[in-house]
């Protein structure tokens, strides 16, 4: 055989026998790649506010806590804008991979589907939830020069003064009470959205705002400054205010006003089974630390988020109950 056709073989050969090498490499750090404990890189979790309110200050504890327990960074990145909807898409179209979570208000997660026409994103397919962390009654706060010491005289103050509401977001909350309140005592609080709690407070305290609704711990930074509480949201009184009496305790008998929302932890859909639950065993863990304790005092927060069963149980049989609302209301924001 020619000498040139034995090189030609040789280099054949060689050539396969590299590209089989390199195919082997491949499939064995593909498999490696699979085969990587979680976690084995940082976690994100996206706030789909600013800084500074309850949403925040949740995922910033929980998150210290959880970079602790699991060993790696824990990210937060706080995404705000155009009610949610930016923070919370993006988390809907991350890889389902245990490593990318987003933490926004019940209002957000829920009533959006109603509010808006359409949304990026499809909260039933796309996401997937973790846990809830309880946001306890939220106050209704007034500016101090209103001569109002309750729900009914406001109203009647309302009737005759031009009013608006500060809302941490659209379709949140004080935004579906200020709608109602129109509806039901034909008054006409005009909403102002904010992208969270702290600068809505403070023009309630300056007199740009009439009133708002928000957590305790965002009002008490204005409760010296021209800000008073006349009621909270809920089934009791919140502990940090306990002379202030619920809506419901004052006569409102509306299923809006009987409701506590709270903070979801959502993971996109297909997150692997085993990570969702670790991460609301965490969370539940997490609640009984000494750093959890003190912020739910701080924020007046008497109850705990629950496990992966017991959340999923209860959004199946709370999220009709908010739609609904929505849907009443009849509030569409585009």
């Amino acid at each position: 055989m020619p000498s040139h056709s034995i090189r030609r073989r040789g280099l054949i050969q060689a050539g396969a026998v590299l590209a089989a090498t390199l195919a082997s490499t491949v499939l064995i750090s593909t498999a490696a790649a699979q085969a990587a404990p979680w976690p084995s890189k940082p976690i994100k979790i996206v706030v789909a506010f600013p800084p500074g309110g309850l949403t925040d200050a949740y995922a910033r504890n929980y998150g210290d806590y959880l970079s602790g327990r699991l060993g790696v960074p824990v990210v937060i990145e706080n995404k705000p804008g155009a009610g949610a909807i930016i923070g919370i898409d993006s988390v809907a179209k991350s890889p389902a991979d245990g490593y990318t979570f987003v933490m926004s208000t019940s209002g957000t997660f829920w009533q959006n589907r109603i509010l808006y026409s359409k949304l990026p994103y499809n909260l039933d397919k796309d996401l997937t939830p973790v846990t809830v962390f309880p946001s306890g009654p939220l106050v209704l706060g007034i500016n101090d020069k209103i001569p109002a010491k309750n729900m009914a005289e406001l109203v009647a103050w309302v009737k005759k003064n031009p009013s608006s509401m500060g809302t941490y977001a659209p379709g949140s909350y004080p935004h579906m009470l200020a709608d109602q309140t129109n509806r039901q005592h034909g008054t006409t609080i005009q909403s102002v959205h904010y992208r969270g709690e702290a600068p809505m407070w403070l023009d309630v305290a300056s007199g740009q705002l009439q009133m708002a609704v928000g957590s305790f711990q965002a009002f008490n930074a204005v409760s010296t400054r021209g800000v008073r509480a006349i009621g909270v949201t809920g089934s009791y009184r919140s502990p940090k205010l306990p002379d202030v009496p619920t809506l419901t305790q004052q006569g409102n008998t509306e299923k809006l006003v009987t409701l506590e929302g709270g903070l979801p932890l959502v993971a996109p859909a297909g997150t692997p089974e085993a990570i969702l639950k670790r991460m609301a065993d965490e969370a539940v863990a997490w609640s009984n630390t000494e750093r959890a304790t003190k912020l739910r005092e701080t924020f007046a927060i008497p109850n705990k988020p629950k496990n992966l069963a017991d959340t999923r149980k209860d959004w199946e049989a709370e999220v009709p109950v908010w739609i609904k609302l929505a849907v009443d209301l009849g509030i569409k924001l585009d």
